[in-house]
């Protein structure tokens, strides 16, 4: 965060100083009305995807080949730079103040509707960018004249989220006889000025906060009530998902930014970020078996696709593709396949089920089994001009592709944790249920079919047969076929991975952080010899009925490709959360991370100090 910068804006925008007063600048205003700040605040939203380069190599979710990035890839960061600093450039710098006089000025004017989803879109940005970054400076954000500014923990920063929430809320509800005309609906490019979706928003954002502490030792009593009532009220189909539209255009928009962060004419996917090894097993049910005693794939003799014995329980689907309900359709539209390049079978089930799929590394795109595509299908940088091409993308990954802030599926899949935590197993059953069918919604509405014999881009299945195919799914062995005896957390936990996969990494990170990616965790604070090995990560097998995230092997982990370290300044730990933006913080404001506690911010390992909301209790006041 610039905080010199903050202030100095905060002046152009709402100074009384007589200067202004008398020189009335209409390229720098000292007042704007409220719904103006609107389109530009959501139009920020653009920059999770830009911090997501780092986080879905946490999640395991994409590797990257970007010298910026892989760091994260393997729970490191590069010192002296802003990589995965834009989610604090966006809370601090363009929402910032401008979302403050949003709020400030609409309360003042008794224009409820707007400051309700002015308050709403705060404790979004806010409960994202604490699970990110934990500590935070909140209470002296905005203070006018500061030159440094202390931080709040993370334990006070989350009621505060709530609070926000709850009070969008009651704005929303409050009588507003306002007539906007087409100021909201014309700058609000996520509901169009729909009150009624905007309040199901917040609860869904007090559902996100509140289950990220689901691994709290008191969240069954604390929590867990509270996210069940906020969820009922939540969102309760994929037709109440929280998107930021994007207008698309190619070469020709006006901005190239006016195109998806990961469609084709930006060329952020490029080849640079690729589908990593562990979404391609999870999606394929190909999770392998690890010979516990040396943590050595084992080997099977010919076949190629598959060549080392998979895990006896797959928890998302299995390669059983030929009976109904074993195939899991979100693989041809979420992950990428070289097959079929000229989209003759978009329409043939049985030639969209055999397709192969591959994944890369952690830094690069050769995996253990072959070498992964572009998310747009070729073994190659994407284009969107030429004899054979990428058109503007497909699915997410296309010009015109909304931004995905929240979604139903989401939504649901909190809920049945919760329910699973409380020992509610039916109720946790159905709610699972649901969120996959929401998933598969979800997943439908963004296909955007390729034209059959052309090798032009776009999603290598058609809308119908997906849907014929989710349908079989949804009434097979993994859905409303689980047995209750089979049903476990991980069933949950590891179809809200797919679900979020990839534009939610940030909040699959938060899962993983907060089951402390299954690690044969001691309940101490990481330093070497206090619950950590700086040598290795003794992760839980699979076999493990406690394992969360099966086939889940962090790059140190005991299993083969995995056995490597991480960088000695960890202390043997992995990273639990993103050092603060370094062009403010480690600039301008040194004074405030160094009083930071147990780990001041200014550590080697400040990476790897536990966020509150994964501790298991409260947080230790020293290391």
């Amino acid at each position: 965060m610039p905080f010199i910068m903050l202030g100095l804006f905060s002046f152009s925008i709402t100074s009384c100083d007589d200067y202004l007063d008398v020189n009335k600048n209409v390229d720098a205003p000292d007042y704007v009305d409220g719904y103006l700040y609107l389109a530009g605040i959501i139009a920020s939203y653009q920059d999770m995807y830009y911090d997501l380069r780092g986080i879905a190599p946490l999640a395991q979710m994409m590797g990257t080949s970007n010298s910026s990035y892989d760091n994260f890839a393997y729970h490191y960061y590069v010192p002296g730079s802003d990589a995965i600093g834009q989610n604090w450039r966006m809370v601090y710098w363009e929402q910032g103040m401008n979302l403050e006089n949003l709020i400030n000025q609409s309360v003042e004017a008794e224009d409820w509707t707007l400051a309700g989803i002015g308050y709403a879109l705060k404790a979004y940005s806010w409960d994202l960018l604490t699970k990110q970054h934990a500590d935070l400076p909140l209470t002296d954000a905005f203070v006018p004249g500061l030159l440094s500014h202390n931080y709040d923990y993370q334990k006070d920063i989350y009621p505060v989220v709530r609070e926000w929430a709850y009070k969008a809320i009651e704005y929303l509800e409050m009588d507003d006889d306002h007539d906007y005309g087409n100021k909201i609906s014309s700058t609000d490019f996520i509901y169009f000025g729909d009150k009624d979706k905007w309040i199901k928003f917040a609860y869904a954002v007090i559902v996100r906060n509140l289950a990220s502490l689901s691994n709290k030792e008191n969240f069954e009593t604390a929590y867990a009530q509270e996210l069940i009532d906020c969820a009922a009220k939540s969102f309760q189909s994929s037709e109440d998902d929280a998107t930021a539209t994007v207008w698309g255009g190619s070469s020709t928009a006006s901005q190239s930014a006016y195109n998806n962060f990961w469609g084709t004419y930006r060329s952020n996917l490029s080849y640079t970020y690729f589908q990593h090894d562990y979404a391609v097993q999870v999606f394929t049910g190909t999770v392998p078996k690890y010979d516990e005693a040396t943590g050595e794939k084992l080997p099977v003799e010919n076949n190629e696709y598959h060549p080392y014995e998979l895990a006896e329980k797959q928890i998302i689907c299995d390669t059983m593709i030929n009976e109904a309900g074993h195939y899991d359709p979100r693989v041809a539209v979420k992950l990428a396949t070289t097959d079929d390049p000229y989209y003759e079978n978009i329409d043939n089930a049985d030639s969209i089920k055999a397709r192969k799929y591959y994944g890369g590394s952690f830094g690069g795109t050769v995996g253990p089994i072959g070498t992964t595509p572009s998310f747009f299908g070729r073994t190659k940088s994407s284009a969107y001009t030429g004899n054979e091409h990428d058109g503007i993308g497909r699915w997410l990954y296309r010009d015109d592709a909304p931004y995905i802030l929240m979604t139903c599926a989401e939504v649901k899949f909190c809920l049945a944790e919760a329910y699973w935590k409380l020992g509610q197993k039916d109720n946790a059953f159905s709610a699972f249920k649901e969120g996959i069918q929401a998933d598969m919604d979800f997943t439908a509405k963004y296909i955007y079919e390729g034209k059959e014999g052309e090798a032009t881009g776009g999603d290598k299945i058609t809308t119908g047969v997906f849907t014929s195919l989710a349908n079989e799914y949804v009434a097979g062995p993994y859905v409303e076929g689980l047995e209750m005896s089979d049903f476990s957390l991980s069933h949950i936990m590891m179809q809200k991975w797919v679900a979020l996969y990839p534009w939610g990494a940030q909040e699959a990170w938060v899962d993983m952080r907060k089951y402390h990616y299954d690690i044969a965790y001691s309940g101490d604070y990481p330093s070497d010899g206090n619950g950590w090995d700086i040598s290795k990560v003794d992760q839980k097998w699979d076999s493990d009925d406690s394992k969360v995230f099966k086939g889940l092997y962090l790059p140190p982990a005991q299993v083969s490709g995995r056995k490597i370290t991480f960088d000695t300044k960890n202390n043997g730990s992995p990273c639990y959360r993103i050092r603060p933006r370094y062009n403010s913080e480690y600039m301008w404001n040194v004074p405030s991370l160094e009083s930071l506690v147990p780990i001041p911010g200014t550590a080697d390992d400040y990476q790897c100090s536990i966020p509150w909301f994964a501790y298991p209790g409260e947080l230790p006041s020293s290391n």
